[in-house]
């Protein structure tokens, strides 16, 4: 920071150097010779307002301090408002700003913990807390301050590597706010915060990290494909497991109501058949019972007989195939013999009384047969 004495703005001695750099390359002597843009720029520096002359009524902005030596020597400092100084002894040294500062920390370079050479610049926001210190304590905080930010700055990158650097910025802020504090406090100047703004890397190192990067998000993707693969995989054997479920107990539910269906289908066909041969058994007890039965079994021997050579080339015939009488006759000679054999059970009380009563109807059937028979 320029200090204002002697009613007077001086600037940083930087910037006097670079001044009068910039003007010896401008003398004839080196008329031909190119100047550097960044000789020829103002270096960062903050312009103060000239000093005010004692005239013994003195009216302090606000957010300002004036610093006042009676006879050469520390005297007081003046609070915002209204006061009162003693001409030609007292006299306002210094002027100090209470209000915060943003000082634009040069571009440097600075070695990292793996050899990698980075340009790096920031801001700083400082405050003065102690107008006695800030003019007494140092010749130029802000170049002091300035000067300590860079090779903290740099000592602190050097502890991290590339990656880290990019990753602790915030800490690296942090680390850098510690150290100018330490140091600053005997100058009155307290730092509050300091920034990067821009961190510029080499450009074949550029160029790896960006290799690094697109490598690594191949990496990612091709992870990323291949669970998705397996979960796709897992979600189709899932799939075809309860599929597979599914399907067996489908089966086992139709093979159940199948069977369900097909016993209660041979119970009824059972319950039909017993009530179809009650039927029949009723029928044949009653008069001209055998000859209604005699009729049934030619029309069927008839039924079938013309139904041979329907299913197949190969037919067995009987000698007498044309003789249905004889057919009919032998027939009834079975039924005749299975009503004999229920008979003799009968008598020998093998079989239930309850079912004796058909045996005078199957002795006249037995003797009509007979009949046909002769």
């Amino acid at each position: 920071m320029g200090l204002a004495a002697g009613g007077g703005y001086f600037p940083p001695q930087s910037f006097l150097g670079k001044a009068s750099g910039a003007l010896s390359l401008l003398s004839p002597q080196n008329a031909g010779r190119p100047v550097p843009a960044t000789w020829l720029a103002p270096g960062p520096r903050r312009w103060l307002s000239s000093l005010p002359v004692n005239t013994v009524v003195l009216f302090v902005p606000q957010q300002e301090a004036w610093v006042v030596e009676r006879m050469g020597k520390f005297h007081r400092i003046l609070e915002p408002g209204l006061n009162f100084l003693i001409p030609l002894l007292d006299r306002i040294r210094y002027v100090q700003s209470l209000k915060e500062i943003v000082i634009s920390v040069p571009e440097q370079s600075a070695v990292t913990l793996d050899n990698v050479t980075l340009q790096i610049d920031g801001v700083l926001y400082l405050r003065i807390m102690d107008p006695y210190k800030a003019s007494y304590g140092v010749e130029d905080p802000e170049y002091a301050v300035t000067q300590l930010a860079q090779t903290t700055m740099r000592s602190e990158l050097g502890k991290l590597s590339l990656d880290r650097v990019f990753r602790e910025r915030e800490t690296l802020n942090t680390c850098i706010v510690d150290a100018i504090n330490q140091a600053s406090d005997y100058w009155g100047i307290r730092c509050l915060r300091y920034e990067i703004k821009d961190i510029h890397v080499p450009p074949r190192v550029q160029e790896s990290m960006q290799m690094q990067v697109e490598a690594e998000r191949r990496k990612r993707a091709t992870v990323l494909e291949s669970e998705g693969t397996r979960e796709s995989a897992i979600n189709v054997a899932e799939g075809q497991k309860q599929a597979q479920i599914l399907a067996s107990e489908a089966q086992k539910a139709e093979q159940i109501n199948k069977a369900a269906g097909e016993a209660n289908a041979i119970s009824a066909k059972a319950k039909a058949k017993s009530e179809a041969i009650n039927l029949l058994a009723a029928a044949l007890s009653q008069q001209n019972g055998s000859s209604a039965a005699s009729l049934s079994v030619a029309e069927q021997y008839v039924s079938a007989f013309s139904n041979l050579a329907k299913d197949s080339n190969t037919i067995l015939l009987p000698s007498n195939a044309g003789d249905v009488t004889s057919m009919v006759a032998q027939a009834m000679g079975i039924y005749g013999a299975v009503t004999k054999m229920q008979t003799l059970k009968i008598s020998e009380g093998t079989v239930p009384s309850a079912r004796k009563a058909p045996q005078s109807s199957d002795t006249g059937l037995r003797e009509r047969e007979q009949a046909n028979v002769g």
